[in-house]
Order: C-alpha cells, then structure tokens, then sequence
C-alpha cells in the first residue's frame, strides 16, 4: 500500500513512526510543512521537516518533540555571551543540518535536493518532500502587528491573541517536484494530526495541492488533533478559533471539506460520529493520544484499515 502523510511536526512525527513500523519504507512518502521555516543566525531552519527526518532516523529527541536526543546547547550558550537572541534554542549537531541546507541553498540547490540529501544521510529510507520549493511563510497578526510563525509559538509561548493568519508567498508557490503525483497515485493519502492552520493549511494553500487531493486516486484519511474540545498539544485552538473553524472533530472536517473522505477521531469524541456522517465523511473512533512506541503503532494501524 502507498501512502502519502501531510505532515507538521511532533503530532505528524509520532503517528509516522508507527506508519514506518507497519509499512515497507518505499511504501512511504511524507509532504512536510515548510510555512514555519525561519532564518536564525543567518541559517535557514525548517523545523517540521527536520522533526520529521530526526524520527524517522531514530534521532528525535522525543522528551522534547524536537531536536535530537542528546544533543547539546554550547553554541547556544556561546551565542547568549555574545549577545544573540537565544530564544530558538539550536543544538549543537542541528546546527550541522541547518549549516548543510544553508550552504546548499546559498549554492542554489532546491530545498527537495537538500531535504532528501538529509534524509538519506540520516538512513531514512522513506521519501520526505518539502511542500514546496519556493519560499512560503506563516504569519500570524496579533493586536501589536504580525508575526512570524515561530516568534509567535517559542518566543510569545502563543500565548498573544491571534486575529488572522496568513501564508505569504503561497499564491505564487508551486509544489515541490514529485508532490502532486504523490498525492495523486497514493493508495492513501493521510493528513496527520497536525495543526489544522499552521501545519496542514500552508500545504494547503499551495497551488495545486488541493486539486490534488480532490482527484486523489486513493482514499483522503485525516486524523484529528482535537479531542474532548482541547487540542492534544499546541495552540491549535486558539489557531482555529481565529479561523472561525469549531475546536472539535467538526472543525477539523470544515477545514479539509471538500476532499476528504474519512476522519479518524479519538473515542472520546465518538458523539461526533454522527454530524460527520451527516457531512458523507466515514467516522473511525480510535485512541489517538500517542504515549508511546505501542500506540503509535496501534493508531497507525488504525488509519491503514480505514482505507476500506
């Protein structure tokens, strides 16, 4: 079976390792956020498709959900003498991918060269794509003005009231080669658990991605990252409800309507099960908090029976 993951970070970096475990590695390709990439101290980060690469090596740190496992901050300490604002923390062995990228960058190469470059030095056997190579930027405006994506989630927490939320530079982007057919020729394609708006709505909002999934071959499967009317981890919430999207399974299904087809969502939440029929989506009840190696497993299970 085939399949394709729309990827953003720690939710999408669980449920991926489970897939990993449960399919051939060539079986799997994985459509990474880059709307979250940022500059920090001249280099080029793309934080979702580094958390994504580090645990499909077996790197993540997974206390942390980002960075690799025992890494350490003496650059970061360093940088702080000097005075640089240290409020992106970058270890020291991930410094070494954003150097690599960044040189790459600067000698022209695209982002997908550099981003399988990566995964393949790393051991990855599945094929990670960027969404795109062109620059795209998520920007949140706040009462005191817009921004960037990262200064608004590590360095105000989120903690800042969000009024709108935009993707600069998507309507002139173009999917990363090999994206649409991915998409396209999937047995099944799967949105993670991600965020609705930053993770999954940059990819979205690329050009011809969602026509893709629209005439996608295979079954659209997303997994909601709602449960109980909380988000299970990051700011989703506030992120949908500045979108006038519901913070429940429901809110997940608008946002991905009208592609998709099936919604996987925690038992939890099973009295949802009845609007999403009402909407033509298949409901899939499973436990989806991810705790460990085993449920990350047993929900990936879970979404490749959905398939039908």
């Amino acid at each position: 079976m085939r399949v394709t993951a729309l990827a953003g970070g720690t939710g999408a970096a669980k449920l991926l390792r489970g897939l990993a475990a449960c399919l051939p590695p060539e079986d799997l390709t994985v459509i990474g956020n880059t709307g979250d990439d940022t500059e920090v101290w001249g280099l080029h980060v793309s934080p979702d498709l580094d958390t994504v690469t580090y645990a499909l090596a077996g790197r993540l740190d997974v206390e942390r959900g980002w960075g690799l496992a025992g890494d350490t901050f003496r650059a970061l300490e360093a940088m702080a003498g000097l005075g640089a604002d240290t409020w992106f923390n970058l270890g020291d062995r991930d410094l070494a991918t954003h150097l690599f990228r960044t040189r790459a960058l600067r000698r022209r190469r695209p982002l997908s060269r550099i981003t399988a470059d990566v995964a393949q030095r790393l051991g990855v056997a599945a094929r990670i794509l960027p969404m795109s190579d062109d620059p795209v930027r998520t920007r949140i405006r706040t009462p005191d003005g817009w921004l960037g994506f990262q200064e608004y989630f590590v360095r105000e927490k989120a903690q800042v009231e969000v009024l709108e939320v935009d993707y600069e530079g998507a309507a002139d982007a173009s999917p990363a080669p090999g994206v649409v057919p991915a998409i396209r020729d999937a047995d099944l394609v799967l949105v993670c658990p991600s965020n609705p708006v930053t993770s999954v709505g940059p990819i979205l909002a690329v050009p011809g991605i969602v026509e893709a999934l629209g005439t996608a071959r295979g079954v659209v499967v997303a997994v909601s990252p709602i449960v109980g009317g909380e988000a299970v981890s990051g700011p989703a919430g506030a992120l949908m409800r500045a979108r006038r999207l519901a913070v429940s399974p429901e809110g997940v299904a608008t946002a991905y309507a009208p592609w998709l087809r099936a919604l996987v969502l925690d038992r939890r939440d099973a009295p949802s099960a009845g609007a999403l029929r009402a909407r033509g989506l298949t409901p899939v009840l499973a436990d989806i908090v991810m705790t460990d190696r085993r449920s990350e497993i047993a929900l990936a299970r879970r979404v490749l029976d959905a398939r039908g």
